[in-house]
């Protein structure tokens, strides 16, 4: 193979990993050495946009038998985002498959962190938490979850943090957004946010060595009662949940506690999705569900981090 840089014919080996993602092949994505690549970028860009299209038609094509169960449709999605060479990455960055994950599924062990892993911890907490306060102040009628992900990642980006998503088992974007019948991990698009929708934020991010992860729940515009009822009940069950946490409680006694506030204001709480460890992985054990009776292993101990993300409906609890 040639080199693709005009008037270049030297051997080449090294290719473009922006075409290598987008499944471009043949001579124009291979390259001699840095220098051509990058003295030829301007002109060798131009293929990417192509690429990008055709990508992004077959992604929607594959949604049009889909059994939606609301109004809302999957939109168009803008390229990932860049992030700088000097942030610290996690293991999945690049292959977009976690082996320290799939390591640690082996063992169902909880890790306990000691008082510098702690100290790490709520330091990329905080710094998790104003990426999603300065997201949640762009939550308006008309700005497309798009507009909140290029948000989400420059506030990331500016904290030296990695917004752990990004590339997690090839997820696209640099938070997730779910709207209205959207349980979680909704990939931002181009649909803009309307007058009543409910808009759930997920931020997680990597600093210092270990992840971060929570969320919040905007009402957008004027929400009806309906909508409102359903995000207290969630906001509720968790914080009910939260009260729990201390050493010697079952991992498997918070499902209960969560369901009975759901129920009591007739919500039903969805199964699929459970809350979950979290430190130097972005997910590990243990497991957290949000239902009664469930099998979680584990007793809460002093160093354990997790995450209680109950989510509600107000109709079934199954997904699609």
């Amino acid at each position: 193979m040639k080199c693709a840089t005009t008037d270049c014919d030297a051997a080449a080996t090294l290719r473009c990993p922006t075409c290598v993602k987008l499944g471009v092949d043949g001579a124009a994505s291979y390259f001699c050495s840095q220098e051509c690549f990058k003295a030829f970028w301007k002109m060798h860009k131009g293929a990417h946009a192509g690429a990008n299209a055709e990508a992004e038609l077959k992604r929607l094509r594959g949604f049009e038998h889909f059994e939606y169960t609301g109004s809302l449709r999957a939109g168009r999605l803008s390229a990932p985002r860049h992030v700088p060479s000097h942030i610290a990455r996690p293991d999945y960055w690049k292959s977009g498959v976690s082996k320290s994950e799939e390591q640690s599924r082996r063992s169902a062990r909880i890790t306990q962190l000691g008082a510098d892993e702690i100290a790490a911890m709520r330091k990329a907490c905080r710094l998790a938490r104003e990426v999603l306060d300065i997201a949640g102040r762009a939550v308006c009628v008309g700005v497309t979850t798009d507009d909140i992900d290029r948000i989400v990642h420059e506030a990331c980006i500016a904290r030296e943090s990695y917004p752990s998503p990004l590339n997690y088992y090839q997820f696209p974007k640099s938070c997730c957004t779910s709207v209205n019948e959207i349980i979680c991990h909704g990939i931002p698009d181009d649909r803009p946010l309307q007058d009543g929708d409910v808009l759930n934020i997920d931020i997680s991010l990597y600093h210092g060595g270990v992840h971060a992860d929570l969320n919040e729940t905007y009402l957008v515009g004027n929400v009806d009662d309906a909508g409102k009822a359903l995000v207290k009940s969630a906001y509720d069950s968790l914080h009910a949940a939260i009260a729990m946490v201390k050493p010697g409680i079952l991992y498997r006694d918070f499902g209960a506690v969560i369901e009975k506030v759901a129920r009591s204001n007739n919500h039903n709480v969805v199964r699929t999705y459970c809350g979950h460890g979290i430190n130097s992985l972005f997910h590990c054990a243990p497991n957290v569900p949000h239902y009664k009776g469930n099998k979680a292993v584990g007793i809460c101990k002093p160093g354990h981090t997790f995450t209680i993300e109950p989510m509600l409906t107000e109709g079934t609890w199954r997904d699609v």
